[in-house]
Formats: C-alpha cells, sequence, structure tokens
C-alpha cells in the first residue's frame, strides 16, 4: 500500500466526522485523536518491529512483551479500581497467558521460536486478556455493588465470602466470555476473522489461512476463560477483611 492509497484512505475516516457535526453526535474531537494516535502508534510500532524482526534478539522480544503487558495493564486497572491491588492481579493474569500459551506453542513446536511468530501472536493473546479483563472487572464490580445485602444476608448466617460472592462471580465469568464463546460460534458465517483476511490479502493459500486462524481462535478461547476466572479468584478474597466482611 503506498502512501497515496493510504491518505484516501481517510475518506473512512470523513464519514463519521460528517456524521458527527450532521447529527451534533459530539463526536468530532474523540475521532480525530483516535485517528491520531492510531497512526503514530501504528507507524511507531511498525519501524520499532522491523527493528526487533531483523534483530531475532529475545532480549527485544521480551522487551516488547513487558511493553504490552504494561500497556495492558494500566488500561485495564481503571476498571477495578474498587479492587485492592488489581494493579498486581492483572500482571499476574497476563503473564500467566502469556506463559501458558507460549508455553504450549513452542513446547510442542506448533510455532516457530521467531519474533515474527512470538510478537504478534502474544499481541492478540494480551489485548484479548485485557479486553476480557475490562469485561469482567466492569461486571463484577456492578454485581457485588447490587447484590451486597444478599451477600451480607448469607455471611451473617455463617456463610463463607466464597459462598456469599459466588453468584455474582460466576455470572460475571459467564457474561465476560460470552463475546468470545458467540463470536467463533458465526466465525466464517458472518465474519471472515482479521488474521485469516490479512493473509488472503498477502497471497497466502485460503487453506492454510484457515488453519492458522483456528490456532488463533482456540488461543483466544483460552484466554478468555483463564482471564476471567484468574481475575475473580484473584479479586473477590480482597472484598473482605479478616471478620468475613465487606471492605467499605
Amino acid at each position: 500500500m503506498s502512501l497515496t492509497t493510504l491518505i484516501l484512505t481517510l475518506i473512512f475516516v470523513l464519514i463519521p466526522l460528517l456524521l458527527s457535526q450532521v447529527l451534533k453526535l459530539g463526536l468530532n474531537r474523540d475521532i480525530l485523536v483516535a485517528t491520531i494516535r492510531s497512526i503514530i502508534q501504528l507507524l511507531a510500532v511498525g519501524y520499532i518491529l522491523q527493528f526487533v524482526f531483523d534483530s531475532e534478539s529475545y532480549l527485544y522480544i521480551s522487551l516488547m512483551i513487558v511493553l504490552m503487558i504494561t500497556a495492558a495493564t494500566q488500561n485495564a486497572r481503571k476498571k477495578g479500581r474498587a479492587i485492592r491491588g488489581i494493579t498486581w492481579k492483572l500482571i499476574v493474569t497476563f503473564l500467566t497467558i502469556q506463559t501458558l500459551t507460549q508455553g504450549i506453542l513452542l513446547g510442542l513446536h506448533i510455532t516457530p521460536a521467531t519474533a515474527q511468530y512470538i510478537i504478534p501472536i502474544s499481541g492478540m493473546v494480551i489485548g484479548n486478556s485485557m479486553v476480557l479483563g475490562i469485561l469482567f472487572l466492569n461486571r463484577f464490580t456492578a454485581e457485588v455493588e447490587s447484590k451486597k445485602d444478599e451477600a451480607d444476608l448469607i455471611l451473617s448466617l455463617g456463610g463463607t465470602p466464597k459462598q456469599a460472592i459466588q453468584k455474582q462471580l460466576i455470572s460475571s465469568i459467564q457474561a465476560s466470555t460470552i463475546p468470545t464463546i458467540e463470536s467463533q460460534k458465526t466465525i466464517g458465517l458472518v465474519q471472515l476473522p482479521g488474521m485469516m483476511s490479512g493473509q488472503i490479502i498477502a497471497g497466502a493459500d485460503p487453506v492454510q489461512a484457515v488453519l492458522f486462524q483456528l490456532l488463533i481462535l482456540f488461543l483466544l478461547l483460552t484466554t478468555a476463560i483463564v482471564t476471567s476466572i484468574m481475575l475473580g479468584f484473584l479479586s473477590y478474597p480482597t472484598l473482605f477483611n479478616e471478620r468475613m466482611q465487606f471492605m467499605r
């Protein structure tokens, strides 16, 4: 894609800008900021990735993954401020997801141990884990707040914190994983995934693109479930004090 072609794609930015202006949606500033940031960030990442790919240094690969986890943590922690120690809980979750997925991929020689594979797959896994973490934290904090009286009643009758919070915890895990599971049910029928589409546009064999996309889908399914469960079981104990009462 040439620079001229890229400039032409700005038509897809002008359309929402015009609609926002005509309908007075108040989205102009956000659209412009998002567009400028995406251009700067992606171009910067492109040059950085080119350098990392050329060097094939595991140190640089590790630094890229640390950067991804740091950015994901900073973004997701905003939704879990009510939970004590949410920052380290997110870091532990993202590190576990990264170690689990890459351990299987590299340990079983499913993908080569090169920057070309490790960094893009890690980005998809950590990014998906961040989104799922945000969905979970948003739902969990809302569930806990809305059903605090019910949980207090269970505690007053001798129930444990886990018993008091069980319904909210399970409900939040289920709700946060629904988008991932439902999207997989209609994959290929409603949409062609980005990874698969990108490979086909680049000239890859469609069947090979499908096989690689299935790998990503299975990875993201594990990411969704493990992220929600880990965050849930790391978070709920910190809602209570040593007397098994809600922290006020």
